[in-house]
């Protein structure tokens, strides 16, 4: 039961009908609960008569204060006599929806309110952050930070507020006359006092704190905004590194503020939790914590409360995932496949618990989170997520653990997928830095992880990014690439020499370098450029593919699938199967015959070498004729005279030889179509996948129907397709 309810059930407030306005009972006083502001102070109020125990009469509301010559009002006042005459402590409640500046201004307003009221405490909260303060009995009343404020009946404060096993700070069935029943914790000094277990928040919280605390490192242009998402990044491992790190019932948490603690104390104190980090995933965490100790204290604030690592796991993907696409969108928006087009994906694959996964692009991690969850409600078939939790966790947590791969160029935007996966309950997921076209020696190399290795992987998901190129004076492993090379005339008249391409765009690479990582059998989804498919110039890729790969689906998303993330390209989603070797090999024999046939059939070589010396002799008699009529003209004055006329038979002879070759070529695809081996494709557009343009949701998803569909042709296949 939460506060709100426990707060009615017991006479505390109450509600009108349509819940538009709250009433405090004991003072009668009603207010506008649409008020961002009052559901915050109605939280606060609850807090402390039913989870610090103070009696509901020592309390009131919305308190005039004298501040010299103007009268202010402050939230909520706690006095220490039933008479409300000694303040004790002073509350200011302010909306959820607040940067650190204003929230700080709030800070420096409650503390002015607790000086003039000779209140002894002071707390700021705006739900999402809570500040707590001693004021000092003698002058200078200079600010004491302190852990919190103190529960009623007791008069020291203990030196930290969160422990393991601590009460929780929602268990509103307790009466309040009864705190000082619940199991009690002695410190080093004496001092007993009712701790607080970490907290368990909603999607929608935990957004807030994401993004807040975000913009507060960020301070409006002060350090960038990816700097700031990458040193909070790293703020948010060591906070879920430090909740699970063992600890007895008791036992303070170290990612929080201790009393009498500098701020350099506790940046030592977190320093130490990342270094576990660093020697976890060294190929992620590579770089250590550059924040000021002030800037760590800001986040500690943010994050001390909550419980990252039992937050429910969908609110906190969806919570990072909401976050990161706040800011992210506009620098990193090609790391971002829409989660719809992801789904749609994963569930169409077989993707099993014993599955190796790989993304060849990884960005933030959505295929492989989705492939986690797929093989997490898997292992509610066998298990009870209750009963049988240990086998139930190891079935979904050793494939996390071992079989689940992500490649990211970027360190930054690799570390985000690490810590993506962290968030969603795994810390050991595969993901390293490096480009994903390097062979996979050198990636072994460079990441230290010897499971990327080629012809090893059951699926790879992926979105390779898209229009860029990779050219041969760049990076020199187009040598590596049969489609870094060009592509072989089988038309050409004269034995030629074929080299490297100048360049080749990265998604026509990966499209090989998937096929290098796969099993024979494996399967890749990939989402690519319509233009691959379409353009007369991919043509030689198209080729490249029917030999690699059984192709398995081409699944049309519409022109506005990217564009809420900035990309405009219209794409596709590609479905292939990876041939055996003896398949391909068979396929590229079938198709060098098909293609001698094919000159032979037509006479093709004879035809075009006739071709080429009536050419010689058209332009040798142009030359005759021209020195006939111009006698005493030079070799040079001749070719002049004849050039247009020359080009004309040039031109004449290559459109001849252009319309054999086109012939030639329609004849060949014809053959082909009869001559290799015949097999259904699965061809499908989807116009609306879930949401529009903007991005905003249209509440209709063909992909899902379609997902079923496809999910049932690979089932066909893999059972029918030996």
């Amino acid at each position: 039961m939460n506060l709100i309810d426990t707060g009615i059930e017991k006479g505390l407030i109450r509600f009108d009908e349509d819940q538009n306005f709250i009433t405090y009972v004991q003072q009668n006083k009603k207010r506008n609960y649409n008020n961002p502001e009052e559901k915050v102070q109605a939280e606060t109020f609850l807090t402390l008569v039913l989870i610090y125990g103070y009696p509901e009469h020592r309390i009131k509301q919305f308190l005039s204060v004298q501040m010299g010559a103007e009268t202010k009002e402050a939230d909520i006042a706690v006095y220490s006599d039933d008479a409300c005459e000694e303040t004790y402590i002073l509350v200011e409640c302010k909306k959820e929806d607040l940067t650190d500046q204003q929230f700080n201004m709030a800070v420096d307003q409650a503390y002015s309110y607790a000086v003039a009221e000779g209140a002894k405490y002071v707390w700021t909260t705006s739900r999402i952050k809570n500040q707590y303060y001693e004021v000092p009995l003698q002058k200078p009343k200079s600010r004491i930070e302190i852990p919190d404020i103190p529960q009623f009946g007791i008069n020291k404060l203990a030196p930290y507020k969160y422990v393991k096993g601590g009460i929780s700070q929602i268990n509103t069935d307790l009466e309040p006359k009864n705190i000082a029943s619940e199991p009690e914790f002695t410190n080093a000094s004496g001092v007993k006092q009712k701790f607080f277990e970490l907290q368990v928040v909603s999607e929608n919280e935990l957004t807030k704190i994401f993004i807040q605390s975000h913009q507060a490192l960020w301070g409006g242009g002060q350090r960038n905004p990816s700097v700031a998402f990458d040193e909070l990044d790293k703020l948010i491992f060591c906070k879920i590194w430090d909740e699970k790190h063992p600890r007895k019932n008791g036992d303070p948490y170290d990612f929080q503020i201790f009393r009498d603690e500098d701020p350099e104390d506790l940046l030592k104190r977190i320093k130490k939790i990342y270094a576990v980090g660093e020697k976890e995933a060294p190929e992620v965490f590579k770089d250590g914590i550059t924040l000021t100790a002030q800037e760590t204290l800001t986040i500690v604030k943010y994050f001390q409360r909550i419980n990252l690592n039992k937050t429910d796991l969908d609110s906190k993907g969806k919570a990072f995932e909401t976050f990161m696409g706040s800011y992210f969108r506009g620098d990193f928006g090609q790391y971002f496949t829409p989660r719809p087009i992801v789904k749609f994906i994963v569930d169409s694959l077989p993707i099993m618990h014993k599955s190796r996964v790989l993304d060849t692009s990884c960005g933030s991690g959505g295929f492989l989170l989705y492939a986690l969850d797929k093989v997490r409600e898997q292992a509610n078939e066998f298990y009870d997520p209750i009963k049988d939790e240990k086998d139930h966790y190891k079935y979904w947590h050793d494939f996390a653990e071992k079989n689940l791969f992500g490649i990211e160029i970027n360190d930054q935007i690799a570390r985000t997928a690490k810590m993506n996966m962290i968030i969603h309950d795994d810390g050991h997921t595969n993901v390293i830095a490096s480009d994903g076209l390097l062979s996979d020696t050198e990636m072994q190399v460079k990441s230290g992880n010897k499971e990327f290795k080629y012809n090893s992987f059951d699926f790879i998901i992926t979105n390779p990014p898209f229009g860029s190129s990779i050219k041969q004076t760049e990076k020199a492993y187009l040598h590596q690439y049969n489609l870094g090379k060009k592509d072989e005339d089988w038309l050409a008249t004269k034995s030629l020499k074929y080299g490297l391409r100048d360049s080749q765009s990265t998604e026509v690479l990966f499209l090989e370098q998937c096929h290098n990582f796969l099993i024979e059998h494996g399967y890749l989804a990939v989402v690519i450029p319509d233009g691959i498919l379409t353009n007369s110039s991919m043509q030689y890729v198209r080729d490249n593919l029917e030999e690699m790969y059984r192709i398995v689906a081409v699944v049309s998303m519409p022109q506005t699938a990217f564009s809420a993330t900035g990309a405009g390209v219209k794409s596709s989603v590609l479905f292939l199967r990876k041939h055996k070797d003896k398949q391909t090999e068979k396929i590229s024999n079938q198709k060098a015959k098909l293609k001698e046939q094919v000159k032979t059939d037509n006479n093709y070589i004879a035809t075009v070498e006739k071709w080429e010396k009536e050419k010689a002799n058209a332009i040798k008699k142009l030359e005759a004729d021209a020195k006939a009529k111009n006698p005493k003209a030079n070799k040079k004055e001749i070719t002049e005279i004849i050039q247009a006329d020359k080009s004309a038979v040039q031109s004449a002879f290559t459109d001849k030889v252009n319309l054999l070759k086109e012939e030639l070529t329609e004849n060949y695809f014809l053959a082909k179509q009869t001559a290799l081996d015949d097999y259904p494709i699965f061809m499908a557009i989807a116009e609306d996948i879930g949401y529009d343009a903007t991005g905003r949701s249209t509440n209709n998803n063909e992909l899902t129907e379609i997902g079923v569909a496809l999910s049932d042709f690979i089932a066909h296949i893999n059972k029918t397709e030996k």
